[in-house]
């Protein structure tokens, strides 16, 4: 950790991103972009891809049409991408400890929703398998929410959440794999806790409050927030 974590308690409410965090989608994000990438003869990396990690789609696509130099604007990138996405989303896994954490704190009254870049559609898609768990947020704030001006590294999402939630940005804890979301949610005034890529680097996390390398490394109670005993 990079701080002791109950120097920012106690914590009230809990707000988790979704991609990578609660959801092992990036695979999936990662297939399709080099897909798209070699249909023009170009090849989809790391060096590209730990520059979109959390960025909402617009952003994304633009990003990635600049680097890889694609001969299609961001829209177009976007248009290819759509049904790629929509055949392999409904098969997305939870991350470890994901559910776990989820139901726990619902168990415990604690208020809980989700800040995610993506749109309601995709969201939509990418929790088919996982309908059961995500029915206990209490509230899911996508990036195309009508309360939401920009997405993440802004702090829109995070603080709709928390406005819905009834509880003040600081006594938020986010939980976030992306330094864009650590961003936005630092933005917000709230406290947060990077789950990274194991491919990412920690330097690239140095404005978050603590870094843990899985969510079932985490000790709720060093926040004030109900203990949890790990399976």
């Amino acid at each position: 950790m990079n701080a002791a974590l109950n120097e920012f308690g106690p914590i009230k409410a809990v707000i988790f991103d979704m991609d990578g965090l609660l959801l092992d989608t990036e695979g999936i994000y990662t297939e399709v972009t080099s897909i798209i990438a070699e249909r023009y003869g170009r090849t989809f990396d790391w060096s590209v891809k730990q520059n979109i990690i959390g960025r909402g789609a617009g952003d994304l696509a633009r990003y990635v049409v600049e680097a890889l130099d694609l001969p299609i604007t961001a829209e177009e990138f976007l248009q290819i991408r759509e049904p790629l996405m929509r055949e392999r989303f409904p098969a997305a896994l939870a991350m470890p400890g994901a559910q776990e954490l989820v139901r726990h704190l619902k168990a415990n009254n604690i208020p809980i929703a989700v800040g995610t870049s993506s749109s309601r559609q995709s969201f939509g898609q990418k929790t088919t398998l996982h309908q059961d768990w995500f029915a206990l947020f209490d509230f899911i704030v996508t990036a195309d929410d009508p309360e939401v001006g920009a997405a993440k590294p802004a702090p829109d999402i995070f603080l709709t959440a928390a406005r819905r939630l009834g509880v003040l940005p600081g006594d938020c804890l986010v939980f976030e794999d992306s330094p864009f979301g650590v961003t936005a949610a630092k933005a917000a005034g709230m406290t947060a806790i990077a789950i990274p890529d194991a491919a990412m680097a920690d330097e690239k996390y140095a404005h978050a409050d603590g870094i843990l390398r899985t969510l079932k490394a985490f000790n709720p109670s060093a926040c004030g927030l109900p203990h949890l005993d790990w399976a």
